[in-house]
């Protein structure tokens, strides 16, 4: 619930820098001011540690079923349609790609009996461009450190990930109160991985 809340509160928070500036939502292809930007930057890093979390929570082997679907699909919300996810390991070159839901599942079936994971370093090393559609794409880079562990707490593979995500910012609309109002929205797209090394 407090995930959900936070997620809430942060739609919330860009949508009143969104609001502030009607005339500005008359442009379809109106750039973003300063503000704005700012505003959109703070909701897509936090929606890629919201991933961060979820990642974590059903990776996790003391998470249940029931908890790990829950979550699964409020992961699958922070997603545009048709991306991907990307795989590697140390003891091959090979970087695997799989649709969001069937990464997830395969993270759900992990052959560990304890796996742990979390992201660390989480910044933007691609600042938002406008695309000739009127959505703007940017890249937030950061580091996985993962960890599979036998019953007794052995590691038995451990690496660091250097995963790129591609972030799209595009005007949506939405009725409220029998109004039509814009608001520019964050969805998360590949997720695509640049290194991986030895922990």
């Amino acid at each position: 619930m407090k995930n959900i809340n936070k997620i809430l509160f942060s739609f919330l928070f860009v949508f009143a820098f969104m609001a502030v500036d009607s005339s500005a939502f008359a442009q379809t292809n109106a750039d973003l001011s300063p503000t704005r930007k700012r505003a959109i930057d703070s909701l897509a890093l936090e929606k890629v540690k919201d991933l961060s979390r979820y990642i974590s929570i059903i990776g996790s082997k003391e998470t249940q079923y029931s908890e790990a679907m829950r979550v699964i699909d409020r992961a699958m919300e922070l997603f545009s349609d048709g991306a991907e996810m990307g795989v590697s390991s140390t003891s091959s070159k090979a970087i695997r790609y799989y649709g969001v839901r069937k990464y997830f599942d395969r993270l759900m079936a992990l052959n560990y009996d304890q796996v742990e994971i979390d992201w660390f370093n989480i910044q933007y090393i691609s600042d938002l461009e406008k695309q000739p559609d009127g959505r703007y794409v940017g890249v937030i880079t950061i580091f996985q450190r993962f960890q599979g562990k036998s019953a007794d707490g052995l590691v038995q593979y451990s690496d660091v990930t250097k995963k790129d995500i591609t972030v799209y910012v595009e005007r949506k609309k939405t009725i409220i109160a029998g109004r039509e109002i814009g608001f520019w929205d964050v969805m998360l797209g590949d997720v695509r991985v640049s290194e991986t090394k030895r922990n």
